[in-house]
């Protein structure tokens, strides 16, 4: 018997990966957190289609975070997408749109809104 979430409730669809990052991201973590965002990406049994970072929890990001998701980036495999969730009214969404990293990057206002456009990867 399989056993679904509730309706609305987030999950993780095959060949998706959602990474909460941490509170904090600066010059102290964030270059720690590419091989760590990497390598959970990489630990999956099905091939990795899509990745996506949640930034909700997190409430201060410098320049340093918006190095740390371009290398993600870069790095992914190809045919890897990746997509960010964040507050609109947060910081880090704030610093991708100064950034300009936020054309480069999809950024979703909830998770469910971001796992939710999957579907159209797979119709």
């Amino acid at each position: 018997m399989t056993f679904l979430p509730p309706p609305g409730a987030p999950y993780e669809p095959p060949g998706c990966a959602v990474l909460a990052l941490p509170a904090e991201i600066d010059f102290c973590n964030a270059s720690g957190l590419v091989p760590l965002i990497l390598e959970a990406a990489g630990a999956r049994d099905e091939p990795l289609r899509l990745l996506v970072l949640d930034l909700t929890g997190t409430v201060f990001m410098d320049s340093q975070g918006v190095r740390l998701l371009d290398e993600v980036r870069r790095r992914l495999p190809d045919g890897v997408r990746l997509r960010l969730v964040a507050d609109p009214r947060g910081v880090p969404s704030r610093v991708l749109e100064l950034s300009g990293l936020r054309r480069d990057i999809p950024v979703h206002d909830n998770l469910v809104e971001a796992l939710g456009r999957q579907s159209g990867a797979t119709a």
